[in-house]
């Protein structure tokens, strides 16, 4: 039989290009300095992202640190980055997709969407977060995802 999922999508609006925003999803030192929740690198990696490779990263997660792994399994440069991550008992499959659009006042900006896929329920020692906790979890990570790099993004063009 097959598993409930509960997809999370969302986008910004970020006035920078497609190039700057992708810059800033796939370069690893980058990725940290806006990402106020990736602690540290664990290891280093070259090339990213290449579908297969796997990026390890320590991550808080509300109050505690857990591993945060991230394999590519699709990379079309500048328009979108799909990978699976696997954060503490958190798994997912998480895309980005970025589409160039023109402001009303001729500003080029991006249109940058997360996309979040998950099982409906997480498993933890002595139950499971129910389909409404993973949704919460999901919607508060996609959205802090969005802000954060929209914040670096504009104020670092």
């Amino acid at each position: 039989m097959p598993h409930a999922v509960i997809t999370t999508a969302m986008s910004a609006a970020i006035g920078a290009n497609r190039a700057r925003v992708w810059r800033a999803i796939t370069d690893l030192a980058e990725r940290i300095r806006w990402d106020e929740q990736m602690l540290a690198l664990l290891e280093p990696v070259e090339s990213y992202p290449q579908v297969g490779q796997q990026v390890s990263w320590r991550y808080r997660l509300g109050t505690v640190s857990v591993v945060y792994h991230d394999r590519p399994t699709e990379v079309v440069p500048q328009e979108r980055l799909r990978s699976r991550v696997h954060l503490g008992l958190f798994h997912f499959d998480q895309t980005w997709s970025l589409v160039s659009e023109i402001s009303k006042s001729d500003i080029e900006r991006t249109r940058l969407g997360l996309q979040l896929s998950t099982d409906n329920s997480i498993p933890v020692i002595g139950g499971s977060i129910d389909r409404f906790g993973v949704r919460q979890i999901a919607v508060e990570y996609v959205d802090g995802r969005l802000r954060s790099l929209q914040k670096w993004c504009e104020s670092h063009s």
